[in-house]
């Protein structure tokens, strides 16, 4: 097997973890629970998102920095190394029973010829790592493609290798549910700004639900992004979105990760509660007028109320 470009940047730890290495940069793997809520509403950690942490001269700097200080003609290698850490470190200390999320910027593979090879330097990633195609979620930003046709493609690529289709960001700038009727993904991930919006009113918190059940009859489901209030998480439940991520829950952590012997979310004392905000009202029936015909019509259901997380 030839060796991935990632692999020739990865540096391995005496702990089994590893970090990457660009330039000045070490680069670290971050993970972060995504919960999904059981038929009684209980919540268990199902997945993990990779997020990158990188450090200059033992500091740490922001991904934002980072990334803004890559060159364009880096800018793929370097989603090539970080995508690399991840996957190996989720083969070192998560939970083999849990999904691994991935990001991919599409506008860096329109091109057929970098798309397969792309491809192929992850199943080789995959297989040093011990990770089933199968547990990979790769998310895809919800932004404006350059083409159409090559986002497509790229996405049926992904779908070839096994791999399953997350959109990500939807409710952003440039959400398109024409878009996601092309694709067909198996996951849609909220925009956390955007959800916390329509949490605010009736109408919002009405409009989310239809979305919700409209994913949902289409066999995609939803993942609410950005949760850090216990508000936010009983909404999330009445909504019927699958999947939530946020503070309230977890925060990232560094690999290797405590989340081994993290358990199921458990209602904190109510002292230990954040303060209740007021909830918007939940229309009977919802959907019609949110645009999605009578199919996503249905009745919001009551929720449990979680609390914060103990530190």
């Amino acid at each position: 097997m030839s060796r991935s470009v990632g692999l020739a940047h990865i540096i391995r730890q005496d702990d089994g973890t590893s970090v990457g290495v660009w330039g000045v940069y070490t680069l670290k793997s971050a993970f972060q629970p995504i919960f999904a809520f059981d038929a009684e509403g209980r919540l268990a950690i199902a997945a993990f998102e990779g997020l990158i942490r990188p450090f200059r001269d033992g500091e740490r700097v922001s991904p934002g920095t980072f990334f803004c200080n890559v060159p364009a003609p880096d800018r793929l290698h370097v989603e090539t190394l970080t995508r690399t850490l991840h996957l190996l470190n989720a083969g070192a200390c998560l939970d083999p029973a849990t999904d691994l999320f991935v990001n991919f910027d599409p506008s860096l593979f329109c091109d057929r010829a970098v798309s397969d090879k792309a491809l192929r330097d992850m199943r080789l990633v995959l297989h040093e790592a011990g990770i089933a195609p199968e547990r990979v979620v790769c998310e895809v930003t919800e932004q404006t493609s350059q083409s159409e046709a090559a986002l497509g493609a790229f996405v049926q690529a992904l779908r070839a290798h096994g791999f399953r289709i997350a959109v990500d960001d939807y409710g952003a700038e440039h959400s398109d549910i024409h878009r996601i009727k092309e694709l067909r993904p198996d996951i849609v991930k909220f925009d956390a700004q955007w959800i916390t919006r329509l949490m605010e009113s009736g109408p919002g918190f009405g409009l989310l639900s239809a979305m919700v059940a409209e994913f949902k009859g289409r066999g995609i489901a939803t993942v609410f992004e950005g949760i850090e209030e216990g508000w936010q998480l009983d909404l999330a439940a009445r909504a019927g979105a699958a999947m939530v991520q946020g503070y309230v829950l977890a925060r990232p952590e560094l690999a290797p990760t405590g989340f081994a012997v993290f358990r199921a979310a458990r209602e904190t004392p109510p002292e230990r509660r954040p303060a209740e905000r007021p909830q918007p009202p939940v229309p009977e029936r919802v959907g019609a007028a949110a645009g999605f015909g009578d199919a996503a019509a249905r009745t919001a259901p009551r929720g449990r109320v979680f609390g914060r997380r103990g530190g």
